[in-house]
């Protein structure tokens, strides 16, 4: 296993709308599935087991899978999981934190534990697009996925 940097990928997000339904963007599978992952899965306690599947995704068409595994899930509040545990060489921790706001909710995402310095500079940018799309859905039900 490789030393971990000490670089953390930030970000926070406004969105209009209650914790309860912006926290199970991130923790149920019908969140994720809605607007990032496509197939995903999520067990929302700790222990419990994620997958983040992603068809055709983005500019370069990825498919991917990649697994997690949840630290902490206390609604609406908190949710905090780790993920590409199937490569520790790669395994991040996603802390994510809900604050309650006038009109609305803070959404706020710290990403740590990454091997590699270009590692971290990716999943930051990834965050700043993942917010604004969980925005998106939640307040528009608009989504990235293709009608089929």
């Amino acid at each position: 296993m490789t030393e971990r940097t000490k670089v953390e990928a930030k970000h926070k997000e406004f969105i209009r709308a209650p914790r309860e339904q912006v926290y199970d963007a991130f923790a149920t599978s019908e969140g994720l599935n809605a607007w990032w992952t496509e197939g995903g899965a999520v067990d929302a306690r700790p222990g419990g087991t994620m997958v983040f599947r992603f068809v055709d995704w983005g500019a370069d068409k990825i498919n991917a899978e990649f697994k997690g595994r949840v630290l902490e899930a206390r609604r609406p509040e908190r949710f905090v999981y780790q993920w590409g545990i199937e490569n520790p060489d790669e395994t991040t921790t996603v802390e994510l934190t809900f604050e309650e706001s006038e009109d609305g909710t803070i959404v706020r995402v710290r990403e740590y534990g990454f091997a590699r310095i270009d590692q971290a500079l990716g999943n930051s940018s990834g965050w700043g697009e993942a917010l604004t799309l969980v925005k998106f859905w939640v307040e528009r039900g608009l989504s990235v996925h293709p009608v089929r």
